[in-house]
């Protein structure tokens, strides 16, 4: 390799990370500004009653929304990107979410077109639900597949730094805005600013895409014409193992960010009747750990035994809410902060080295769309209905214990997920049955 053209893999393969880090910071940033709103907005402002349980599970709802759209977001981005290849459809998918995002920024409350507000809500969040099912798999591949792949658990982990990057962003603006404007002032018109900044996140991310080539693995698969005919058909035909595991291992962590990024704030607000703001601050200070932690991880998986390290975080998810809780019901702020960052310290250790993980499972030709399916149904299973188990069960017993064994149960399932997932191939392609047939 002469060194002008290792000097343009390298810089390919920065633009690749810093494309793959902005556009999944984008996504989670239109995310986490919803699931903040959700949390302490969104019930009366779209689904106003006497009851403030009720408005708050009305509006974990259409959080649930977001992650019952994924799985479609998946399916159709998924197989386009193993079709069509990975910078396409990113740039797809960019566009969805942003849009969608800056609607939710302009949208008229109940208040003011009655139930047509709730219903376009919902319906914005099923499109930012989309966009983020079909970015995760093809964002993950956007680095990985530019780097080295003894070294795919900390260049993946680009993609991974999105949430908490997003999150930190979201909450920031929000605190930020809830900190300089009249509680009633926010409440009607200032938590849109958030909403409507997203414009600028997309099109930063837009003219970083567009400068980007395609993956050399992908360029490898178009120019050997083994590019998948029907992507999905294959991945549940013939890799259905690497389907069952990449869901599984996705549970725990979904779950654990839920409780603490969305749940913790009702609890915080509703239960130990604290305020808004020290919520959020309390979730921004564990994010900031994170953008060093996950790329921390990622690396520290290429070291070890990725599985193993993997059911170590488990394990740890599985006992932590049993530390916290206790810790919260001192309302101690100090003692919060300090829970919630060794909470998301966990999800770090197990996020980081996720995407190689999930994506290790499935052969190259079939990766995009096996990644995506294993990421969004995961989504369904864990992240999309836990705010809501999370306030149902708070609500019938009364007691945070039984939200931490809800914890404990995906904890195993994730478990069984490590037990089933395999060690990294070698990276070759792979040739259908089909074809082998012909050459013989």
């Amino acid at each position: 390799m002469t060194e002008s053209t290792e000097t343009t893999d390298k810089r390919s393969l920065r633009r690749a990370f810093v494309a793959s880090l902005s556009g999944t910071t984008l996504e989670y940033y239109d995310f986490a500004a919803y699931s903040v709103a959700a949390a302490t907005l969104f019930g009366k402002l779209f689904f106003p009653s006497g009851d403030s349980l009720a408005g708050t599970m009305a509006a974990f709802s259409t959080y649930a929304v977001g992650y019952l759209a994924r799985p479609l977001g998946g399916f159709v981005f998924g197989r386009l990107g193993d079709v069509l290849g990975r910078k396409k459809v990113l740039v797809y998918t960019l566009l969805l979410a942003g849009v969608a995002t800056f609607l939710i920024g302009i949208l008229p409350t109940h208040a003011a077109i009655g139930g047509w507000a709730p219903a376009l809500l919902v319906l914005l969040r099923f499109a930012q639900g989309v966009g983020v099912g079909g970015e995760w798999g093809g964002a993950v591949l956007l680095s990985s597949e530019f780097g080295d792949p003894n070294k795919r658990g900390f260049w993946a982990s680009a993609a991974q730094i999105g949430p908490p990057a997003g999150n930190l962003l979201a909450n920031g603006v929000i605190a930020l805005l809830a900190a300089t404007i009249p509680t009633a002032a926010f409440e009607s018109w200032g938590w849109r600013i958030a909403f409507l900044l997203s414009a600028l996140l997309v099109l930063f991310g837009l003219w970083l895409r567009t400068k980007l080539e395609e993956t050399p693995v992908f360029k490898k698969i178009a120019e050997q014409g083994e590019k998948p005919k029907a992507p999905l058909t294959e991945v549940f035909k013939h890799e259905p193992r690497a389907l069952i595991a990449g869901i599984l291992v996705r549970i725990c962590p979904d779950v654990l960010y839920s409780l603490f990024t969305v749940f913790v704030l009702t609890y915080m607000t509703s239960e130990l009747g604290m305020s808004r703001s020290q919520g959020l601050t309390a979730v921004m200070i564990g994010s900031a750990f994170q953008l060093f932690l996950m790329p921390a991880a990622g690396a520290l998986s290429d070291r070890v035994n990725r599985r193993t390290m993997y059911l170590v975080g488990t394990i740890a998810a599985a006992v932590w809410p049993f530390v916290f809780f206790p810790m919260a019901s001192t309302r101690s702020y100090l003692a919060i902060a300090v829970g919630m960052v060794v909470a998301l310290a966990i999800h770090a250790l197990l996020y980081g080295p996720q995407a190689a993980l999930i994506t290790e499972q499935f052969s190259e030709r079939l990766r995009y769309t096996g990644s995506s399916l294993a990421y969004t149904l995961a989504g369904v299973l864990g992240g999309a209905v836990a705010p809501l188990v999370f306030t149902a069960l708070l609500a019938s017993y009364g007691s945070w214990v039984v939200v931490a064994l809800y914890v404990v149960v995906t904890a195993v399932a994730t478990g069984i997920g490590v037990a089933l997932s395999r060690k990294a191939p070698e990276e070759t392609i792979v040739v259908p049955s089909e074809t082998v047939e012909a050459l013989r």
